[in-house]
């Protein structure tokens, strides 16, 4: 990374779960003191469970929905602990990765 940039490193986390459980996933982003989040609803995509249709009128219930969160590294443990304990008996799939920021205060 060039360091003229004068970006931070965090910890991006993105998860793809049932509209069933964004409230218990955003709970979790609260608990390790996530300052925000992005959500994107009715998400289709392809997986072990086949095709799934993002286009569900009127039931997010049942739609998947994106759910991506930044985060500094040492609070990602917790969330990630948390997230999987979520996703051990629900279809859904986690990502994590390094990210650059620009604006670090908004994330701390």
């Amino acid at each position: 990374m060039d360091e003229t940039w004068e970006l931070t490193q965090m910890t991006r986390i993105e998860v793809v779960i049932s509209g069933e459980d964004v409230a218990v996933a955003t709970d979790l982003f609260a608990e390790a003191g996530a300052r925000g989040f992005t959500a994107v609803s009715n998400v289709s995509g392809l997986g072990h469970r086949g095709h799934h249709q993002g286009r569900l009128l009127f039931n997010q219930r049942d739609a998947l929905t994106l759910l991506t969160v930044v985060l500094p590294a040492d609070r990602a443990g917790a969330l990630l602990e948390g997230l999987r304990s979520l996703l051990v008996n629900r279809s859904g799939v986690m990502l994590v990765s390094d990210t650059w920021v620009s604006r670090p205060e908004y994330f701390r």
